[in-house]
């Protein structure tokens, strides 16, 4: 179901809580200011809606105005909304250390581990341990992957319950009928690989130049489903290494997580 079906369909849905929030999300990695016409555009939002929403946004601390040129740019209320998150999550602060081993002790020091939750249709890394060569696949906290082509997405997904799953079909759709179906293709080869082999792999289909894989990890206290992947550049990270020496110790580390609460 896309926003504008669930303002018809749903009576309890608030709209002008949607639309403040669809704002806050037009702002894309090299944005330091956006200005009402961009908001509008990236929203299809009328500008005069825009110009109370980002009025709103202001009086809460979540945007800040420059009135001199008529920008805007995201205050530290979004940075503490942020890290309030992931202070409070434990399973980050327990992941870190087998995270870290997974790395260090395993034979290819051209290799990244990473954490990630759901958001939408994409995954958002909660935390990481990158390879220290130069050569290597640079990801850090806060790193968003499509959901239904990489492999933490799809092992996300695998552990997602049916409903969740409609509803995140419903983001997809709302990005293009062609998303959705495509996404719902994604999710039955990755029910299908997991079934056969307890792991999901992206060799090269979030990027050509880049192989991992990735296992589900639920938390038993709050039914979060997290992702936890390993890989790096497909010339340095082979398919074969991740699958034979990897993927056993990425599903004990999981099966560990998920039973520690």
């Amino acid at each position: 179901m896309d926003q504008s079906d669930s303002e018809n369909k749903d009576r309890n849905f608030v709209t002008a809580l949607a639309r403040g929030l669809e704002l806050l999300r037009c702002f894309r990695k090299n944005d330091h200011t956006l200005t009402n016409s961009d908001f509008s555009e990236r929203t299809g939002l009328p500008k005069a809606t825009i110009s109370r929403l980002t009025h709103t946004l202001c009086e809460l601390d979540y945007l800040v105005a420059d009135t001199r040129v008529g920008t805007y740019r995201l205050s530290a209320g979004v940075l503490r909304l942020g890290f309030s998150r992931l202070a409070a999550m434990d399973m980050r602060d327990r992941a870190k250390h087998e995270m870290h081993a997974l790395r260090v002790n395993g034979p290819n020091p051209f290799v990244t581990v990473a954490l990630g939750e759901q958001h939408r249709t994409e995954v958002i890394y909660l935390a990481t341990d990158a390879s220290t060569e130069e050569v290597t696949l640079m990801v850090r906290v806060g790193t968003r992957m499509p959901l239904f082509d990489s492999a933490i997405g799809r092992a996300i997904l695998v552990f997602t319950p049916e409903e969740r799953c409609e509803q995140i079909f419903g983001f997809a759709r709302s990005e293009g009928e062609d998303v959705e179906i495509a996404a719902r293709a994604a999710y039955k080869e990755a029910v299908a690989e997991y079934e056969a082999n307890g792991y999901c792999t992206g060799i090269g289909t979030w990027r050509s130049d880049v192989n991992g894989i990735a296992v589900p990890v639920h938390s038993l206290s709050d039914g979060r489903v997290y992702g936890l992947n390993v890989g790096g550049p497909s010339y340095r990270v082979k398919r074969k290494q991740l699958e034979n020496v990897y993927a056993p110790r990425l599903i004990k580390i999981a099966d560990a997580l998920s039973l520690k609460q």
